[in-house]
């Protein structure tokens, strides 16, 4: 039988492979391969990235920090890829490949929300300083939650509340109680809860907090600093307008949140000239077609008098429980007549696709609309069609992977439809959607799971940074500025990094 066999291959076989390898080096399926590798590679969202010399040296040096980590991992038997971001905290804050991406300029956080950007820690021993704040230390009824935070004048606090500072000192152990109420962490993977009811419960817990216009000037200054401690140079918040108040004046116009808010910037820059914020105006997805209609029309109305801080509109809350985006059709149409009235344009940055489900169409929708960002667009995955249209239309989707974690909509992160839009050309940028409701800050961390779990190299991660300057609403000159300096940035921490891992 042996002989019978190496007779067929010196018949066939052997004059096959031999005769191609002496003709061309190659062999025809290894000059495939070859072509099917750089064709993917052409196709992805880097594609047109050129890195220098001194880039691809710490590209290597970030290459070998990986692969050590990983290494160190497995040989301690920790289960990366099965366990949630609250489980791998500690992990991720004592390596050191976090480290150095602490250093790493981010450019922009265009995803984030208010009330979800200052770490928990603070608002509690902040808010606790006021005598007039309240914790809400009953059961939950109609109108009030456990844990939930308020400030009253005396004589007029609601039944259930008590002083926040005489509660804390009574009972110390209350603060780390108060602590998980504000924060929602998934403890294992496995686990069930209704992620959205408890996200909702944690924003209720401090709504009654922000509009009090001492804490408001506090919280947004702290939740600034934090991230130009984590190298963020611009954000964009999606912003709930509601009107300030205290106990001196009662309520104040609309608009005293936006030049409270530019008096904080004006402060921020003395110190830190390039930070930048800009706000996007929005309402909630189970709101009718009338309240929309009202609340684009208020959005209207302070992009004409803050045309450098309104930058867009949205809408906001769970997909799977509001209204779809084409009910508000009604809304939508009048988009061009609000543009004339005013004489601005308030482009659409909104939230579609935060869902697993191919039911859920809310990316055809902002495929056709003046829409210039998608605020996280899992799914879109599911609409290759419209997947296309989004590349070619250079529509930027903002992607928070520890977010979509965290609300149960990716478990093994190495699985994140991001990795999909990445490689298929659709551009991206890196967002941290409502860290401090998540346990954290900044941005390090989410750039940190697109290293271990995404396998991104320098290249993509230069890309997308860049994209969060490039794809910001930020006007022309403003954006021409922003990308210099980060430019200038980005050079300076190649440059140091590569040092410091000599």
């Amino acid at each position: 039988m042996m002989k019978k066999y190496l007779i067929y291959i010196s018949l066939l076989g052997a004059p096959l492979f031999w005769g191609q390898s002496k003709v061309t080096g190659k062999s025809a399926y290894e000059q495939s391969l070859a072509l099917s590798e750089k064709e993917n590679e052409a196709m992805a969202f880097d594609a047109n990235v050129r890195l220098t010399d001194t880039e691809i040296a710490l590209d290597k040096k970030i290459f070998q920090l990986r692969k050590q980590f990983l290494s160190d991992t497995e040989a301690k038997k920790i289960s990366l890829y099965n366990s949630s971001f609250n489980e791998l905290k500690p992990l991720i804050e004592s390596s050191k490949l976090f480290e150095l991406l602490q250093g790493m300029p981010k450019g922009g956080l265009l995803h984030t929300h208010s009330g979800g950007i200052t770490d928990v820690k603070w608002v509690i021993s902040a808010a606790r300083k006021y005598q007039e704040c309240y914790v809400y230390d009953q059961k939950d009824n109609d109108q009030f939650i456990f844990g939930q935070l308020a400030f009253f004048e005396k004589g007029k606090v609601p039944a259930g509340f008590v002083s926040l500072d005489k509660k804390l000192t009574a009972d110390p152990g209350f603060e780390k109680e108060l602590q998980n109420l504000l924060t929602l962490k998934r403890d294992n993977l496995c686990s069930y809860t209704d992620y959205w009811i408890e996200f909702e419960k944690r924003f209720k817990r401090i709504n009654l907090l922000l509009p009090y216009r001492p804490f408001f000037k506090e919280y947004y200054l702290k939740g600034f600093q934090d991230l130009i401690k984590d190298k963020v140079q611009h954000v964009e918040i999606r912003y709930i307008f509601d009107e300030l108040y205290d106990f001196q004046h009662g309520k104040y116009p609309l608009k005293t949140s936006v030049t409270d808010l530019q008096d904080i910037i004006k402060e921020i820059q003395k110190t830190d000239p390039q930070f930048t914020v800009k706000l996007i105006y929005s309402s909630f997805k189970f709101l009718d077609n009338e309240s929309i209609g009202k609340q684009l029309e208020t959005a209207f109305e302070l992009k004409k008098e803050f045309p450098d801080m309104i930058s867009g509109f949205d809408l906001v809350a769970d997909e799977a429980a509001g209204h779809d985006i084409r009910f508000f059709e009604k809304s939508w149409t009048k988009m061009n007549e609000l543009n004339k009235k005013y004489g601005v344009e308030l482009p659409l940055f909104l939230h579609a696709g935060e869902s697993n489900s191919a039911l859920n169409k809310n990316v055809l929708d902002v495929a056709l609309l003046n829409n210039k960002r998608i605020g996280h667009g899992l799914n879109l995955i599911y609409f290759p069609k419209t997947m296309e249209q989004i590349r070619k239309q250079n529509k930027l989707v903002e992607v928070s992977p520890i977010s979509n974690q965290i609300l149960g909509y990716v478990s093994d992160l190495r699985n994140h439809p991001a990795r999909v839009l990445l490689s298929n050309g659709v551009q991206c940028s890196i967002n941290s959607d409502d860290p401090s409701v998540y346990g954290y800050t900044g941005l390090s961390y989410d750039f940190w799971v697109t290293q271990v779990y995404w396998e991104l190299d320098l290249k993509a991660i230069k890309r997308l940074v860049f994209n969060s300057i490039n794809y910001s609403s930020l006007k022309d000159n403003e954006k021409k500025k922003a990308v210099a300096y980060l430019d200038q940035q980005w050079n300076n921490f190649v440059q140091k990094t590569n040092q410091s891992l000599n």
